[in-house]
């Protein structure tokens, strides 16, 4: 049955989220939920910033694009994870594997970059406040978040194709989630030592660039704030600082297992794990986490909730710029 569903389809077989109905029933609805939030809180953060007239600030300006990001990671995975898992159709066509390839990489590189930008503004801020509104202005700004989202697209532009052109005649069934380049490699014919050697490049490179851009940064920022003499000042700093490395260890974590670890050490299991941590789990985190440490974003949501109620808002001090 499985040979006659390979020759008569062209597509690829994924996997669904268990395989009893009760397993089935209750990952999906954890998977289904956990969806349903990441949309919601992720497009929160994305319109409160957008409406209040005090956020329009170089760090909110990426946190809407994290906020962005995030929701399309998730939406390029978790509807039709749902529906293959309910419909028991494993089945995804060429097209659409290729389609989810493409934007789930191009948006897990363009946030990994977004991430490092984020922590040169933290940088600037706290660091040099002096040049920070000269510098870091909007179309600066504008012009750095088009770049991360270039890189993102040009890197996917350049593997999808490179990946799907391979031949895949060992099978079509993926033990995977989702459509994700390094599981390809497995499934093909053909030696893709150069096309792994390429991919870690690139992912190396552009990895490597981030986390150096994130950990001199942070250094600079550690240093500065240990010489804040007022204890406001530099708790306010710690705090602002702490949200963005928390989102920056979940997210470049179960990256760097996913794709730094050799394949002589990878288990199924495992990465099925890991995938759905950063497609599910982290951008679901991320804007919460952001809320909970950033007093400017719980008292402007909170604020919008209880607009009917026409309740005054107190006046917050800006985090350090």
């Amino acid at each position: 049955m499985e040979n006659s569903n390979e020759t008569s389809f062209s597509g690829f077989f994924l996997l669904s989220l268990a395989d009893t109905p009760y397993l089935k029933a209750l990952s999906m609805l954890t998977v289904l939920i956990m969806y349903l939030v990441t949309l919601s809180v992720n497009a929160l953060l994305v319109v409160v910033v957008r409406i209040k007239l005090r956020l329009h600030t170089p760090m909110y300006f990426f946190l809407s694009n994290l906020s962005i990001i995030d929701i399309g990671i998730s939406s390029s995975v978790v509807p039709k994870l749902i529906i293959i898992t309910i419909t028991q159709d494993i089945r995804i066509s060429r097209l659409d594997c290729a389609l989810q390839m493409f934007f789930h990489s191009a948006l897990v590189v363009t946030e990994s970059i977004f991430l490092a930008i984020m922590a040169y503004d933290r940088y600037m801020a706290i660091c040099k406040p002096l040049y920070y509104n000269s510098l870091m202005n909007k179309r600066f700004c504008i012009s750095l978040a088009a770049v991360c989202w270039a890189v993102g697209c040009i890197n996917s532009s350049i593997h999808v194709p490179y990946t799907l052109q391979l031949p895949f005649c060992r099978s079509h069934h993926i033990n995977h989630f989702l459509c994700e380049v390094p599981i390809f490699f497995r499934l093909s014919c053909q030696d893709t030592w150069f096309h792994e050697l390429s991919m870690y490049i690139t992912a190396f490179t552009l990895g490597f660039i981030a986390f150096i851009l994130i950990l001199f940064s942070y250094i600079y920022i550690i240093s500065t704030i240990l010489n804040i003499h007022s204890t406001e000042g530099r708790h306010k700093a710690f705090s602002t600082c702490a949200s963005h490395l928390t989102v920056v260890s979940l997210y470049y974590g179960p990256l760097m297992f996913m794709y730094f670890r050799p394949h002589s050490r990878n288990s199924p299991n495992t990465e099925n794990t890991v995938s759905i941590i950063y497609t599910v789990v982290t951008p679901m985190l991320n804007p919460i986490i952001y809320s909970i440490r950033n007093k400017d974003i719980k008292v402007t949501i909170q604020g919008t909730l209880n607009n009917q109620s026409r309740s005054p808002l107190i006046p917050v001090p800006l985090p350090v710029h």
